[in-house]
C-alpha cells in the first residue's frame, strides 16, 4: 500500500567522503565503532556469496552485521531467522510485530513507522539493505539499488514483488503470473544464505509448509466468494486475483470476487463492491494511520452504516475475517492468513 514519505533528519555528509573513496561503508569512521559486514572478515568461509534477485546479482563479502530492513514483512523474516542482533534499523510498519517475535524485535531501532529518508537510513550505517516492495527500494522510494551500490551497500528486494509482476505503473503493480508461497520460501532461503544461517532457513520453511498443510487439510470452499479490503473507505483498495490474497484463496479452494483483475490492489467504487456481493469479507486490521478506515473496527462500522454496503450478504450475516496487513502481503505471515481464513470458513459452515 502507498504510504506518505516522512522528512527525515539530514545526515552529516562528512561520513560519506570515505565511503565514496573506498566503495564500501566504513562504519568505524562514523562514530559507532562497530564493524561493517561488508569490510570485516572479507575472507569469511564461503564468502563472497551471490544471490540472484529480481534480475540483479546481490553479492556480500561477509555475513551482514548492520542490516537495515525497510519494510515490516521482510523484517519479520529476518527476526524469524534469529537475526535481530544483526539489524541496525527497520521501517514502514502496518501492524504490531508477529506473535513470538516481540522480544527479538524489542531492541531493533525503528527508523520510521512509515518510509524513512535516504539520509536516515545512511545514519544507521548499513552494510546490507532489504525491502519488501519496489516502491520502497526504487524510484520514489527510499533510494534505488544503484544509489546504495554507489556507497558499497548491497540491496535485496523481495522476489515476491518482482517475479511475474510489473511495477512500472502508478499503482501497486500488475501480476502476469499468480504468486505462490514457493516464492516466499525462496526469499527465506536467499536471506538465510546471505546471513550464513541456511539450516535456520530450512527449518523455518518446513514449519510454514506444515502449518499450511494442517490449516487446509480436507478443506473445500468451492463456490464460496471472498473479497479482501486492505484500506481506504473513500476508494477502497481491494485484492486482485494473484497476490498474497490469491495464495490464501487458492489454498482454501474458494473464489476471489475480484479475480478478473491482475492489479495487485486496484481501487474501486463501493457500487462495484456491492455488485460483487461476496460471501465473506476479509478486512485488514491495520494500526498505521496513512489511509482512512485502517482498523477492522472502522472498516466494519463503515460497511454496516453505508447505504451502498449494509445490505451485502457478508455484511448482513457478519461474515468477516480480520487479518493483519502483513497477512495480506506476500510474506511469511501469508500463512497466518491461510490459517485464519480457513478457520473462519469452517466456523461459518461454508466448507464441505
Amino acid at each position: 500500500m502507498p504510504t506518505a514519505r516522512p522528512v527525515g533528519p539530514r545526515r552529516s555528509f562528512r561520513c560519506l567522503f570515505p565511503v565514496l573513496l573506498s566503495g564500501v561503508l566504513l562504519a568505524s569512521a562514523c562514530g559507532t565503532g562497530s564493524t561493517s559486514g561488508s569490510t570485516a572478515s572479507a575472507d569469511a568461509a564461503g564468502y563472497p556469496r551471490t544471490v540472484s534477485d529480481c534480475g540483479h546479482d546481490v553479492e556480500v563479502t561477509a555475513p551482514p552485521r548492520r542490516a537495515v530492513s525497510l519494510n515490516q514483512g521482510i523484517t519479520e523474516i529476518l527476526l524469524a531467522l534469529g537475526l535481530g542482533d544483526r539489524l541496525a534499523g527497520t521501517a514502514t510498519w502496518t501492524d504490531p510485530v508477529m506473535k513470538g517475535l516481540e522480544q527479538a524485535n524489542a531492541d531493533v531501532p525503528r527508523l520510521a513507522d512509515d518510509m524513512p529518508s535516504f539520509e536516515t537510513v545512511l545514519d544507521a550505517e548499513p552494510d546490507f539493505v532489504t525491502a519488501s516492495f519496489a516502491s520502497t527500494l526504487g524510484p520514489g522510494g527510499v533510494a534505488t539499488r544503484e544509489r546504495f551500490a554507489e556507497l558499497g551497500v548491497p540491496a535485496y528486494l523481495s522476489p515476491s514483488d518482482c517475479a511475474g509482476k510489473d511495477n512500472s505503473g502508478d499503482g501497486d503493480g500488475v501480476r502476469s503470473e499468480p504468486l505462490t508461497m514457493d516464492t516466499v520460501y525462496g526469499e527465506v532461503r536467499d536471506l538465510a544464505e546471505v546471513f550464513d544461517v541456511e539450516q535456520r532457513g530450512e527449518e523455518l520453511v518446513a514449519g510454514l509448509e506444515a502449518r499450511v498443510e494442517k490449516a487446509t487439510s480436507d478443506i473445500d470452499a468451492s463456490g464460496v466468494t471472498l473479497m479482501y479490503w486492505f484500506a481506504n473507505s473513500t476508494s477502497p483498495y481491494l485484492a486482485g486475483c494473484c497476490g498474497a490474497p490469491g495464495v490464501i484463496t487458492r489454498a482454501v479452494g474458494a473464489k476471489n470476487a475480484m479475480d478478473d483483475t491482475r492489479e495487485e490492489w486496484p481501487q474501486v467504487g463501493w457500487e462495484t463492491v456491492a455488485d460483487r456481493d461476496p460471501d465473506v469479507l476479509v478486512v485488514g486490521d491495520l494500526t498505521r494511520r496513512s489511509q482512512t478506515a485502517e482498523t477492522a473496527a472502522k472498516k466494519i462500522e463503515f460497511l454496516e452504516s453505508n447505504p451502498v454496503t449494509k445490505n451485502m450478504t457478508a455484511v448482513r450475516k457478519k461474515r468477516y475475517v480480520l487479518l493483519s496487513g502483513q497477512a495480506m502481503n506476500p510474506t511469511i505471515r501469508t500463512v497466518e492468513g491461510v490459517e485464519k481464513v480457513a478457520a473462519a470458513l469452517r466456523a461459518y459452515g461454508l466448507t464441505r
